[in-house]
């Protein structure tokens, strides 16, 4: 998967099975269409090049979309930090600082609240 390519509704993962991912996972949320989604991606994708053990599954999200809804997801980019199916931190728009702090505590383990 490409930085570009958003899995669409009919083929993103139930929440059962992203809860069930082991090890650590990046949902992110957003639209090809959302610039904070274009902009962001500018950050998101040498992170995840710096931690190629984070496995991400990059979900396009809109109104009615069942995975989105789960995680409360109302603004782009929608960055769902998790470790063996438990949420270590959840983003809304993050500055760069905050996407490489929570890849960092996510290589860590470290379990936070999400925000």
């Amino acid at each position: 998967m490409t930085s570009g390519d958003y899995l669409p509704d009919e083929k993103a993962p139930e929440r059962a099975e992203i809860d069930q991912m082991t090890g650590p996972v990046l949902v992110e949320f957003g639209t090809p269409w959302c610039g904070h989604c274009q902009a962001a991606q500018r950050d998101i994708v040498p992170l995840l090049a710096e931690h190629p053990e984070v496995r991400h599954v990059k979900v396009e999200d809109g109104p009615g979309r069942r995975l989105g809804r789960s995680f409360r997801v109302k603004l782009w980019p929608n960055l769902v930090f998790m470790k063996d199916g438990a949420v270590v931190r959840q983003l809304a728009r993050p500055s760069a600082a905050e996407m490489r702090e929570a890849f960092q505590a996510l290589a860590a383990g470290a379990v936070a609240g999400a925000s």
